[in-house]
């Protein structure tokens, strides 16, 4: 994609398709609270291991129809014959480790919610509560994992979940406002610093 003059500064990663432009514009480092869709991006950030996030953004859609919405109750009772419609179907990553890895963390989730009551702040507690505001001035200053990120994924790990490493549960807390990880360049920063 061509920049405009009249295009503010964004961060660099995002301008070179207009999936990437507008999930930087709109989604990317604002504070998420809603179960559901925490639930629904913790799955897309464990599909997208190995691969580009355009890669998951561009199925983004199939993924939603292919498990139902995410719904995880649906998703924790999925049979083989289930996991064989969805690796046969394109419009998803056709992974098995993947594909099963969502129907752990489906069982997973439910288990958390049903012992903690909410996936929201179970996450959100990594962070203390409040969205850790940092001040890079290049995207070579971003890194691809911190302690918080190592020690959720420890914890999730350990109740059941799959693909969820360190560097996949800073990318996860990047994209749900965990962390905010606009450049200071970036008109989006101080935007979600709100």
């Amino acid at each position: 994609m061509n920049r405009t003059e009249a295009d503010p500064p964004r961060c660099a990663w995002c301008t070179s398709h207009p999936l990437y432009l507008q999930y930087h514009d709109e989604e990317w480092g604002v504070p998420e609270h809603d179960d559901a869709k925490l639930f629904e991006k913790i799955i897309l950030d464990g599909a997208q291991a190995g691969l580009s996030w355009l890669t998951i953004l561009k199925k983004r859609e199939g993924y939603r129809r292919a498990f139902g919405g995410f719904d995880a109750v649906r998703m924790a009772r999925y049979t083989e014959r289930d996991i064989a419609r969805l690796l046969a179907d394109p419009c998803i990553i056709r992974n098995k480790l993947k594909v099963n890895a969502a129907i752990f963390n489906a069982r997973a989730y439910l288990k958390l919610r049903e012992d903690l009551g909410s996936f929201d702040r179970y996450l959100w507690q990594f962070v203390e509560g409040r969205p850790k505001r940092n001040r890079w001035r290049a995207l070579s200053q971003l890194p691809a994992r911190t302690p918080e990120s190592d020690a959720m994924s420890k914890d999730l790990r350990q109740r059941g979940f799959q693909f969820v490493g360190s560097t996949i549960c800073y990318a996860f807390m990047q994209a749900v406002g965990m962390v905010n990880d606009h450049l200071v360049t970036c008109f989006r920063h101080r935007e979600v610093a709100r």
